[in-house]
C-alpha cells in the first residue's frame, strides 16, 4: 500500500475513512498486516502529508493508532493524551487536522483497563503522592465519575464495572466536548465533510468496538 496523496485523500469521504479503520483493526486482529513499503513511503511523503483521519487516544503504550488500525506513514494524525480527553490545544490539532489538512474523520478512542481512568477513582490516594501536574490531570475525570456512580458504590480502580462506564462515559464527553468547543468541527460535521464518531479498544484481544 502506497501512502495517501492530495488527490487520493480528496476522494475519501468520511464513512470510507471509517471503513479504513475498521477493516484496519481486523487486519491487525487477524495479524494480517496490509504489505506496505515504510521506506517509499517515507519517501512519498517528504513533500507533504494528506492523512485521512485524526485519532485521539490515550498515551497507553498498548494503544497506537497506527498498529491497532494497520496504518502506514502518512495515513493518520495521532493525538495521545492519557485518559483521551479534550483540550483547547487538542482541539486545535483537531482543526489544523481536519479543517487545514484535509482529513475526513475524528476518531476518539478509549481502552479498557485505562491507567488515568483508574487514577481518576483513586484520586484521594494519588493526591498524596506529591505530584502535583498528575493531580491536575486525574482531576478532569471527577465530572463524569459524579455523573455515572451510583449511590454506595464502591469509588475505587477495583470496580471493573465502574470503571469500564467511565471509560465509555468518558468518550461520549470528549466527543461532546468536541462539538460544543469548536465550532469548526461542528460545522464540519453538519456539513458532512467529517464525521466524528467514538471506539473502545480492548487490551485483551486487540478488538475496536464503535460506539
Amino acid at each position: 500500500m502506497k501512502a495517501h496523496t492530495y488527490e487520493t485523500q480528496s476522494t475519501i469521504t468520511p464513512e470510507k475513512a471509517l471503513t479504513f479503520l475498521k477493516d484496519g483493526n481486523q487486519r491487525f486482529v487477524n495479524n494480517l498486516k496490509a504489505n506496505r513499503d515504510l521506506l517509499e513511503q517515507v519517501n512519498a511523503t517528504r513533500e507533504g502529508q494528506w492523512p485521512f483521519a485524526v485519532v485521539l487516544s490515550c498515551i497507553d503504550s498498548r494503544t497506537s493508532a497506527e498498529l491497532i488500525f494497520d496504518q502506514g506513514l502518512g495515513d493518520v494524525f495521532s493525538i495521545r493524551i492519557a485518559g483521551n480527553f479534550i483540550n483547547q490545544d487538542i482541539l486545535g490539532s483537531m482543526e489544523f487536522g481536519c479543517n487545514v489538512a484535509g482529513s475526513k474523520l475524528v476518531v476518539v478512542l478509549g481502552h479498557t483497563k485505562c491507567g488515568a481512568l483508574k487514577g481518576g477513582l483513586d484520586a484521594a490516594q494519588i493526591q498524596g503522592m506529591g505530584m502535583d501536574n498528575l493531580n491536575h490531570l486525574i482531576n478532569h475525570f471527577d465530572p463524569i465519575i459524579n455523573e455515572i456512580i451510583e449511590e454506595g458504590e464502591e469509588r475505587s480502580s477495583k470496580n471493573g464495572s465502574l470503571l469500564e462506564r467511565l471509560n465509555q462515559q468518558n468518550v461520549k464527553s470528549a466527543i461532546e466536548d468536541i462539538r460544543t468547543q469548536s465550532s469548526t468541527l461542528k460545522k464540519l460535521e453538519e456539513e458532512g465533510k467529517i464525521k466524528i464518531v467514538g471506539a473502545n479498544y480492548n487490551v485483551e484481544t486487540g478488538v475496536v468496538t464503535w460506539l
